[in-house]
């Protein structure tokens, strides 16, 4: 009912009264016209629309009861669509090669996560190894741009640029952080925050962690 009553909506049957035959609604609905007659009845039986039957057609009209069922499943489609942007990667700690606590401090890419993210990161990350069907949502921070870092140069060598997301991690926020030469394969994140999520969280080597990129 609530396809026939959406379909009515959209022929503005909301803000006035609408003629419409079966044949009309069938061929709008992709149904038979006697399906879409008794769709009609049905309707009509339970209060969400007015009909009419006169000698020149058909004449509907949506009641308060059928607005209200309307509106109840477009809080619905809010609800899901409002943080579309937004996305959950669940993985397990484990303690990483060190690298991040050195890379993290290097003054090249400390001012940037400053400037760009808006904090200054604990020297070091949390890592989390991504199982296997977490890897949909991981696979997009690849294909995403995500917030560039841009690399340097000093005497010794080059730094690559590095990719960031603003994530949340139990309500704290942080950022994960993508670097574009690295040594962790591709089912791994690192996470950057202004406090050090392993004591704060009370967190362990194999303990789930569910991270919230925000988009």
């Amino acid at each position: 009912m609530l396809e026939v009553l959406k379909a009515l909506a959209l022929m503005n049957a909301m803000r006035k009264v609408l003629k419409i035959s079966s044949k009309e609604l069938a061929e709008k609905i992709g149904q038979s016209i006697q399906t879409a007659s008794r769709k009609l009845k049905e309707l009509e039986d339970e209060g969400l629309i007015e009909r009419t039957l006169t000698k020149d057609g058909q004449f509907v009209v949506i009641t308060d009861k059928g607005k209200e069922l309307l509106y109840r499943e477009y809080l619905d489609y809010k609800r899901i669509f409002e943080g579309e942007g937004e996305f959950v990667i669940k993985g397990k700690v484990f303690s990483g090669l060190g690298e991040g606590r050195y890379y993290v401090s290097l003054e090249g890419y400390k001012k940037q996560f400053e400037e760009k993210l808006g904090f200054t990161p604990y020297p070091g990350t949390l890592n989390l190894k991504i199982p296997k069907e977490q890897m949909f949502f991981r696979a997009k921070l690849d294909e995403m741009d995500g917030i560039k870092i841009e690399g340097f140069n000093t005497k010794e060598r080059t730094f690559g640029e590095v990719k960031a997301f603003r994530c949340r991690v139990n309500g704290i926020e942080g950022a994960i952080v993508i670097p574009q030469r690295t040594h962790y394969p591709k089912d791994v994140i690192e996470i950057i925050a202004p406090v050090k999520l392993r004591d704060v969280l009370g967190l362990r080597d194999g303990d789930w962690v569910e991270v919230e990129v925000i988009m």
